[in-house]
């Protein structure tokens, strides 16, 4: 596979690049990846897709207010965003400048104090700062909207560009499709006899990287931190006695759930904490998800690749351009799409998997 089979042409005026109005006041494309059927609904129609004993999974992740700026030692200017908490005041991140940061050298933070260079860990660079990092990116840090988006973060961003389910800091990018719900959409699954369990997977500032090879076996992922606690295990195990659907709220539940599933050679789900670079692309075979809630994603992106895996890429690419006639709106703010799979994406329930 290339990445270029995962292209697609669309309109710059159907990238959302601001909220709507109201949580949830969304279009839904219901995508049925069996018979290739799409079906133009709206997001308030998710309960009547879903089914008495199915199990949403959310992840909890919270967005930390990642992106800093500042200047270094020479005046140039510098910007840095935050990949994850390293040490007690230490921390990776990805530093955008006109020349790289030498180790040892200083920058200037515009909110107040400074950071020291300790040096490289790959594309990343680690850096030293006064005080607790994640203390420090709350109280100077702002919210780091994608650069797609096209403009600064605003006052709107610190509510909308989180769920209503946030708990655990770490994320540098929302997990977007949660960002739909609100506390009475989860009610009304609740009420329709639909059960509601969290993990947590924190999204890297890798998520932000293009691909930089075509070959896509080539390609090698950002790693992800990843915690699928008892209770979601547990939950996971009741939907399948049942004989509901595990329905994952996003790509980042998807791989936190078949990470962990892959982590063990038993047939079902087992608590897991660690990091995930796990890459999924057409031809994996799903071992816990059974249908996928998901926004619109950017052309040859991994996630793209992910739904494509889930649903068939031809499926998935004309359910693209779909979205286009009918004029959908794109990526982290915009619309969503309900994922059913294509024969033969899911392992036998119940039975050994294959990896």
């Amino acid at each position: 596979m290339r990445r270029s089979d995962f292209s697609y042409t669309l309109p710059d005026g159907l990238i959302a690049r601001f909220p709507p109005t109201q949580r949830g006041d969304s279009r839904l494309l219901h995508f049925d990846g069996a018979s290739g059927a799409l079906h133009d609904r709206r997001f308030a129609d998710l309960p009547e897709l879903l089914r008495a004993g199915d199990l949403l999974v959310l992840n909890d992740t919270r967005v930390v207010p990642a992106r800093l700026h500042g200047s270094k030692e020479s005046g140039g200017r510098v910007e840095i965003l935050l990949e994850r908490v390293s040490g007690p005041r230490s921390a990776l991140v990805l530093v955008r400048a006109s020349k790289p940061a030498r180790a040892g050298s200083r920058i200037a933070l515009d909110g107040g104090g400074e950071a020291r260079v300790l040096g490289r860990e790959g594309e990343f660079v680690e850096l030293e700062f006064d005080v607790e990092p994640l203390e420090l990116f709350e109280r100077q840090g702002e919210i780091p909207l994608p650069p797609y988006l096209g403009r600064p973060a605003e006052t709107l961003d610190r509510d909308r560009y989180q769920t209503v389910y946030a708990r655990d800091p770490g994320a540098v990018a929302a997990p977007t499709a949660g960002l739909h719900f609100d506390e009475a959409m989860l009610a009304c699954c609740r009420s329709a006899g639909v059960s509601i369990a969290q993990l947590t997977l924190h999204v890297g500032a890798g998520t932000f990287q293009p691909l930089r090879v075509e070959e896509v076996s080539q390609h090698v992922m950002h790693a992800e931190r990843v915690a699928v606690g008892e209770e979601v295990c547990a939950e996971v195990a009741a939907a399948r006695a049942r004989g509901g659907r595990v329905v994952a709220v996003g790509t980042t539940v998807v791989r936190a759930l078949e990470t962990a599933a892959a982590s063990t050679d038993d047939a079902g789900l087992q608590p897991f904490a660690g990091e995930s670079r796990l890459f999924i692309v057409p031809g994996y075979r799903f071992r816990i998800v059974d249908a996928l809630l998901t926004n619109f994603h950017l052309p040859e992106s991994t996630l793209l690749m992910l739904v494509s895996a889930f649903a068939g890429r031809e499926p998935t690419l004309a359910a693209y351009r779909h979205a286009v006639a009918e004029r959908y709106r794109f990526f982290s703010y915009g619309d969503a799409m309900f994922v059913e799979p294509q024969p033969g994406a899911l392992t036998t329930r119940g039975g050994p998997h294959d990896v």
